[in-house]
């Protein structure tokens, strides 16, 4: 009876333990077959046509890659100049503070001038003097020239009989005698004539010196106003009221900030890919902003020190930010330069996590999913795609309607 009840025990554990794995396999059956069926629904929604209307298709374009070199560089203003004293005093005036817009030819800084203010008048007092005494050399002259007044015997000449006897007789008998001690009447008078023009003359000069002391005064007093030389803001100032400065001392920076430019130290391998008017893809260094900016200057000699070359890029208009930020160029080095690379629009490309993706259009109207690898930008929105797509194949420029909600324009950072 024991042995009997002992094979039971045994060929029931046998028949359960066979029963349990086939439930095993039927659930592993059933879970491939769920697998398979929840993988061809999500391909068929991936390549499912189209809805939207409107959505704007465009080609995948080429590009002649090459290798480029990110560099750092600075934004900085299109003008931009430092005001300096040029007169030693006390600041008595600073129009504003950083920041403040002024327009052209406002008063930006004032300095002390009532040394200069009291000089002038001296120098007007000279002016004024010299003045009169042109007027009074002007009529000594004209009444010699008209009325003439010897420097002879005659010159002392009386009135009524005194002056006819020096006439008739004082006069001819002293040019008759010898040697003439009377002198010669012409000549006297040419004497005096050139006496006389020689302190209109000296009067006319002093009146020349005193208006160019006037000139040179005023053109102090010029020199203790700084003028803003353009529209601008003050983006720095270094000095405040009461300060006492002296010629050459720095007061305030006054830029225009319309325009900004990216200035760059570029080496001088690079330099055989710059020309003056291409465009050169550029990141700003606010929200990771990607522009176009046109190469504006090449200086024209190399740092001896660093060997690089200086250049000088125009951003567009309102670019946010201003002078002092940090900004990356990207300089194409055509010492690698490789074939064509496909070419397509930043607003394309969607991302999940770390992954690029773009709707691809296929020739009988379906969409698709595609992965791709993106390389550097080579414009402003225009990014290079290393791998997942070809020239010429068709992708949507932004992301369908239909698009998945969980799929973002940017990646998490």
């Amino acid at each position: 009876m024991a042995s009997l009840c002992q094979q039971l025990y045994v060929q029931g554990r046998s028949y359960l333990h066979s029963c349990s794995t086939g439930l095993q396999r039927v659930r592993r059956h059933l879970t491939s077959v769920l697998s398979a069926a929840l993988l061809s629904f999500s391909l068929g929604m991936l390549s499912q046509p189209v809805l939207a209307q409107g959505a704007q298709i465009v080609t995948v374009g080429a590009s002649k890659s090459a290798s480029a070199v990110t560099l750092g560089g600075t934004v900085v203003a299109f003008k931009e100049v430092t005001m300096t004293a040029q007169i030693p005093g006390r600041v008595e005036f600073i129009a504003g503070t950083e920041g403040d817009s002024f327009k052209k030819d406002d008063i930006l800084v004032a300095i002390d001038d009532d040394d200069l203010l009291a000089k002038r008048r001296a120098a007007v007092a000279q002016y004024n003097n010299a003045s009169a005494a042109i007027s009074n050399a002007r009529v000594q002259y004209d009444r010699e020239l008209w009325s003439p007044q010897s420097r002879s015997i005659t010159r002392s000449g009386g009135m009524g009989m005194p002056s006819m006897f020096d006439q008739m007789f004082t006069q001819p008998f002293s040019q008759a005698m010898p040697g003439n001690y009377g002198g010669d009447r012409y000549v006297d008078r040419q004497a005096d004539l050139y006496g006389y023009g020689t302190q209109l003359t000296q009067a006319q000069n002093q009146l020349l010196t005193a208006k160019s002391a006037i000139e040179e005064i005023d053109a102090k007093l010029r020199d203790t106003r700084s003028f803003a030389p353009f529209d601008g803001v003050i983006i720095r100032k270094m000095v405040e009221e009461g300060d006492t400065v002296q010629p050459g001392q720095p007061l305030v920076v006054f830029a225009d900030l319309t325009y900004l430019q990216v200035e760059v130290d570029v080496p001088m391998r690079l330099m055989s890919g710059l020309k003056k008017g291409m465009l050169i893809p550029v990141k700003i260094d606010v929200g990771n902003l990607r522009v176009d900016a046109r190469v504006a200057q090449i200086f024209p000699s190399a740092d001896p020190e660093r060997h690089t070359v200086k250049v000088k890029f125009d951003l567009p208009l309102d670019v946010p930010g201003g002078p002092g930020m940090y900004a990356e160029v990207m300089i194409p080095d055509n010492s690698t330069a490789t074939g064509d690379v496909p070419v397509i629009p930043d607003s394309a490309v969607l991302w999940r996590g770390s992954l690029p993706a773009v709707y691809v259009a296929t020739d009988d109207n379906r969409t698709e999913l595609r992965l791709i690898r993106l390389g550097e930008y080579v414009s402003g929105n225009q990014v290079a795609v290393l791998s997942g797509l070809k020239v010429g194949e068709r992708i949507y420029a932004t992301p369908p309607a239909g698009a998945s909600s969980d799929w973002n324009k940017r990646p998490q950072q």
